[in-house]
């Protein structure tokens, strides 16, 4: 089972003196822990830790500070209970379900139609424009490809064409996921809960379109017509969708490499080419 640091597990135990350890939840590919805990009075509650160097654990705190009380209200969020940004560590209320993906409601359109639904809601609590947005995510794609990765050296030469090529407007940005698929969707008989803030940040709405376009919409129009129903419109402006898909896309398969993820890093891969395409 992954542990918290002797720091981690003192201000754990002060926060829920007694508390028991059920279960762990810890994906293993980072540092991040990830556990299910009942405390002294019965209550079942998730706990999350990481390393100084993690940042995901203090995104996940902002989030939970400034948007996710948004779904939270209304029990499709977790209810944040602690947290210390300092420490890496919070602890939610834990929500119930099954996780959605590799399940019967994977397929079912009415998952999607509900999680545009709450998705918009995110989408819609706060906006901002950034005129500098466009250019430091084009040197963020850069800086990926200087990294140790292992995409191909042609496909690289003509990521580092387009992206050269690549304008800079201003962009609005609104509160985001980061990873809106549904490894992160819990099925609770019927009702879609939202779970793991890790990589929330204020970007693009459209971005937030960018996992699903690339897995579960692949030859599924019914769930991307059922999400677009939820969600109310489609935000993804063609040209800046095509910049997003390779940022993603490089992302996905530089980050993959790094952590030894070999069937992610496959798919950003494929995510390459397929992004590619589109400027050919």
């Amino acid at each position: 089972m992954s542990t918290l640091s002797a720091e981690q597990h003192l201000l754990l135990e002060s926060w829920c003196p007694g508390i028991e350890i059920v279960r762990d939840h810890s994906w293993g590919l980072v540092d991040t822990v990830v556990q299910e805990g009942v405390t002294a009075d019965g209550r079942r509650v998730i706990i999350k830790a990481s390393g100084q160097d993690n940042h995901h654990l203090v995104r996940e705190i902002a989030a939970h500070r400034e948007w996710v009380p948004v779904l939270a209200s209304t029990g499709h969020a977790p209810v944040l209970l602690h947290e210390d940004a300092d420490a890496r560590l919070l602890v939610t209320h834990y929500l119930p379900g099954q996780l959605v993906e590799n399940t019967a409601s994977e397929s079912k359109p009415e998952t999607y139609r509900q999680a545009g639904a709450l998705l918009a809601r995110i989408h819609s609590s706060t906006s901002q424009v950034d005129i500098r947005y466009e250019e430091a995510l084009r040197k963020k794609a850069l800086a990926w490809l200087d990294k140790p990765h292992r995409i191909e050296p042609t496909a690289e030469t003509r990521l580092r064409e387009v992206i050269a090529s690549w304008p800079t407007p201003p962009v609005t940005l609104v509160p985001t996921h980061g990873d809106w698929q549904p490894r992160n969707w819990l099925d609770d008989e019927s009702t879609i809960r939202i779970i793991d803030f890790g990589r929330a940040e204020h970007r693009p709405a459209a971005s937030d379109f960018a996992r699903l376009a690339t897995q579960q919409f692949v030859g599924r129009r019914d769930l991307e017509t059922a999400f677009l129903d939820g969600y109310g419109d489609d935000p993804r402006e063609p040209d800046a969708w095509h910049r997003m898909l390779i940022r993603e896309a490089i992302g996905t398969a530089a980050w993959a490499f790094q952590v030894r993820d070999e069937g992610f890093e496959a798919q950003g891969h494929r995510m390459i080419a397929d992004a590619l395409r589109a400027y050919s």
